[in-house]
């Protein structure tokens, strides 16, 4: 399993091409959920999410020879666009696994930042299908989006840096996808001297996550129709182990939870960010009893959004 030490050694080597993003309060939120709010802006991030830092710290530990074979992975937008930023910076080549409903402001970040991309259905099997296809006919090297240790360490960071920077939380709130930022954010909570409680929040239309631990074993999305096109993953066989021994709840949210604490941050936060980051906000105002004159950081994990397709514009 990461340790503190993998996070450590993963913040040395990406610190010179990240950035340290602030960590921003709200008195009219603090107001609204009874509790001490502070949020680690990764919509401010490289490449316009936290996915930055798992990539960054992969692609700096590849060797020469595996550069050369060219980087492949599958992404629903964010991980394709951080791993293609960090890959061209080292003179290689990406290609990124997307399923064809990808927000097409995610699809130019992934082609802006040099990644080619490989088109796939919307399902788990059909982008681990095309990806095996692309790696057996182009010998590529493959760095998964969040079941891969060097990844999982990387996005530790984002905690550590949270901790640093605002000390005596009670909570942490980090989204639940396939586990990376989760996975991360646990092993650096737990591995401090003072012990931080850390929540996921999961969409109700994709709460395989949140299965898998009543199951206690993996279990399939049985749907991922969901607004939060970042958090549409399978949790990795990485990071369920971590989560079984560390979470202390997985908090699933409604479309309309979204959709409104999304709003909230747009208007009274005034940061842009997208349905997948503010789902944080959503689990706490969901639980406003439970956290309760708490001092709770919450992860704000992008800001990749179509500003064509405003969820509140068609309603």
């Amino acid at each position: 399993m990461i340790t503190l030490k993998d996070i450590e050694k993963a913040h040395d080597r990406i610190r010179p091409f990240i950035h340290r993003t602030p960590i921003l309060t709200n008195s009219s939120l603090n107001e609204l959920s009874g509790a001490e709010l502070f949020f680690k802006c990764e919509n401010f991030q490289k490449a316009g999410s936290f996915k930055i830092r798992g990539a960054t710290n992969a692609v700096q530990l590849l060797s020469e020879e595996d550069l050369k074979k060219g980087i492949a992975t599958t992404s629903s937008g964010n991980h394709g666009a951080a791993l293609s930023m960090a890959v061209t910076r080292r003179g290689g080549k990406t290609h990124v696994v997307m399923p064809h409903n990808t927000p097409k402001i995610k699809v130019e970040n992934v082609k802006r930042n040099g990644g080619e991309i490989v088109w796939c259905e919307t399902s788990q099997e059909s982008r681990e299908g095309v990806l095996e296809d692309l790696v057996k006919k182009n010998g590529s090297e493959v760095i998964h989006p969040y079941n891969d240790e060097r990844i999982i360490a990387g996005q530790g960071t984002c905690a550590k840096e949270l901790i640093e920077d605002c000390p005596d939380l009670d909570i942490i709130v980090s989204p639940v996808s396939g586990g990376g930022l989760i996975g991360g954010t646990l092993i650096m909570a737990n591995e401090i001297e003072e012990k931080i409680e850390v929540y996921g929040a999961e969409p109700s239309e994709a709460d395989d996550a949140f299965r898998s631990l009543v199951a206690g074993k993996i279990i399939p999305n049985k749907t991922i129709n969901t607004i939060c096109d970042g958090l549409r993953a399978q949790i990795g066989a990485l990071n369920f182990p971590i989560l079984k021994e560390f979470v202390s709840e997985i908090i699933t949210i409604t479309e309309e939870e979204v959709i409104d604490a999304m709003r909230m941050v747009w208007e009274r936060m005034k940061l842009i960010v997208e349905p997948s980051c503010s789902i944080t906000l959503a689990a706490v105002l969901k639980r406003k009893a439970q956290f309760s004159n708490k001092r709770i950081g919450l992860i704000l994990s992008g800001g990749n959004v179509d500003l064509d397709r405003l969820p509140w514009s068609s309603t």
